[in-house]
């Protein structure tokens, strides 16, 4: 199979990654901070935080502080991968040529 065919197929497999689950799976979409304060509250409901934060931001920018924390991440891991096949294809090169 040709490496369009492989990206195709690839491609195709992300996109029903993502869409599948928001098409058949019903339920909110919360975050583990929510879901342990709520298990928290259940098992000590006198539980005092032992601080609280100094400001409280919007969801929205919760998700996109987010976001922008998985894209830096994705690049660093990004750049690594290339920076080492890059490495690894000058090593190969200089080992044909020697």
């Amino acid at each position: 199979m040709k490496s369009r065919g492989k990206n195709g197929l690839l491609l195709l497999a992300v996109v029903l990654l993502v869409v599948l689950p928001l098409l058949f799976v019903n339920g909110e979409f919360g975050g583990a901070d929510d879901a342990a304060e709520g298990i928290i509250t259940e098992i000590a409901p006198d539980y005092k935080p032992w601080f609280e934060p100094l400001t409280e931001l919007p969801g929205e920018t919760e998700s996109m502080l987010f976001a922008l924390q998985a894209a830096i991440g994705a690049g660093v891991i990004g750049y690594t991968i290339g920076l080492l096949r890059g490495r690894q294809d000058r090593q190969k090169l200089n080992d044909q040529k020697n």
